[in-house]
């Protein structure tokens, strides 16, 4: 079944490349080729390159100089707000969006006018905090509430027509700064379920250390908050770094994940030009595996890291083979498991897709049918922050995935918005997170332009 799905999907992407090369004349900035480069990551079926407007006022470097991005066929796209280190993203209940700003230690608001495509007014709304991300407003004991987690703390904000009041801090001493990491993750996301439990990630400290899981509360994990008592419960483990958190429309709820970098070829096999190439780190390996992950989180459930890889090989270990990222299957982690001595991997569940390696997924979130057009149904937006270690360097993006109401689970992920990355593998921005506005537009946030896109489907 991996074999035949692997040849249906490698013919889709030849159909792309080639449909790539032949269409894209006017894509100054090597759009198609950088979404072709992914061959788990397909452009919209009906996708086209446009130039990005920008409005006068936001006209500063990098958008001092004109970029093609790549967007489904019919939608625009705009440059509607510069602010620096845009991260994670929520609208308040009055329609004015929020924006936090981790290297600046605050939380902005931006206010649309009457005109909702114009540049808004902006102003700090939090400062002083320490390395704020996740944003979320809740309804808790009849008060409406947002919540902000920083790097060390989540605290609840009573919100009002004035805006936050005196905040509250409900858990304190999270997981931040530690002395041994080598790879240390502290921002950290936080999404409210329907019975008002919050969840949030316990980001690893380490790239691939086994020790995060002896931590207090442990690392490489996704956690539950008691939003009365503050107490905070392990939900599912073997999570390396899942800022990706949202509720699909079923109810249940799904991580995104940044997984391990710069891994070992875990295979007694010639590789790379040497006879045993077990244990050694091989760009050619690295480049592909092991896939980031988007997977259905259940009580308890274990996605793996550090000892447990996902595949995505269809003949595993074998230079050049297909690849299938939908539902790979695990194998033993060299440095930690080698040959599986440690820990079996075959009683791990599969998760349910996989995104190309080192694709950096961000900003996941669930929307209901026709949001993002009337052609589409229920799905998922994600933000690919790209890559820092593959070569050629993964592209930046923000794909759909369609959610399939009857198998609950996602379909492969498709470019609806990419164009971030030249053919040389460099790049102008980095999307960080994408949510729906009031006026039915997508927002998306770019840490690394400092800017908020806005996205305007075909029948909007």
């Amino acid at each position: 079944m991996r074999a035949l799905r692997s040849a249906l999907a490698t013919a889709a992407v030849l159909a792309v490349v080639v449909s790539g090369c032949a269409g894209g004349g006017s894509n100054t900035n090597g759009a198609m080729a950088a979404v072709a480069a992914d061959p788990a990551l397909t452009a919209d079926p009906a996708t086209t390159s446009v130039e990005l407007s920008v409005p006068q006022a936001n006209a500063t470097p990098p958008f001092d100089a004109p970029h093609d991005v790549q967007v489904p066929v019919g939608w625009n796209a705009s440059v509607w707000a510069r602010i620096a280190n845009a991260r994670y993203e929520v609208w308040t209940p009055a329609g004015d969006l929020l924006v936090s700003q981790p290297n600046d230690g605050t939380v902005s608001l931006l206010s649309p006018g009457s005109d909702p495509s114009a540049v808004p007014q902006q102003r700090v709304l939090l400062a002083g905090l320490t390395q704020p991300q996740g944003l979320a407003f809740d309804t808790w004991h009849g008060q409406r509430v947002l919540y902000v987690i920083e790097s060390d703390r989540l605290d609840r904000y009573p919100w009002s027509a004035a805006g936050p009041g005196t905040r509250t801090t409900v858990v304190d001493h999270l997981p931040d700064l530690e002395p041994g990491g080598d790879d240390v993750h502290r921002l950290k996301s936080i999404v409210v379920g329907p019975d008002h439990t919050l969840y949030l990630p316990l980001p690893s400290s380490t790239n691939a250390g086994p020790a995060d899981q002896q931590m207090n509360p442990p690392r490489g994990t996704v956690a539950t908050v008691d939003p009365d008592t503050g107490k905070l419960r392990i939900f599912a483990r073997g999570i390396r770094n899942g800022e990706g958190l949202a509720f699909a429309p079923d109810g249940s709820l799904w991580v995104a994940v940044n997984n391990r970098d710069n891994i070992a070829y875990p295979f007694h096999r010639a590789y790379g030009g040497q006879p045993d190439a077990f244990g050694k780190v091989i760009t050619g390996y690295v480049t592909d595996h092991p896939p980031e992950e988007v997977a259905r989180l259940t009580p308890g459930r274990d996605l793996g890291w550090p000892t447990c890889n996902p595949d995505p090989d269809v003949d595993p270990g074998v230079a050049g083979t297909a690849l299938d990222e939908t539902d790979p299957p695990y194998t033993p982690d060299a440095q930690n498991n080698p040959d599986g001595k440690v820990r079996s991997c075959t009683g791990l569940t599969p998760i349910e897709r996989g995104i190309p390696a080192h694709s950096a997924p961000l900003g996941l979130h669930f929307l209901p049918a026709g949001t993002l057009g009337t052609d589409r149904g229920e799905g998922a937006v994600l933000a690919l922050h790209g890559s820092w270690n593959a070569q050629p360097p993964r592209a930046p993006a923000v794909v759909w995935m369609p959610w399939d109401a009857t198998g609950k689970t996602l379909g492969a992920p498709q470019t609806i918005l990419g164009g971030f990355q030249d053919a040389k593998g460099d790049r102008w921005g980095r999307p960080v997170d994408n949510v729906i506005g009031p006026d039915g537009a997508l927002y998306v946030s770019d840490d690394n332009s400092g800017a908020i896109y806005r996205l305007t489907p075909k029948t909007k």
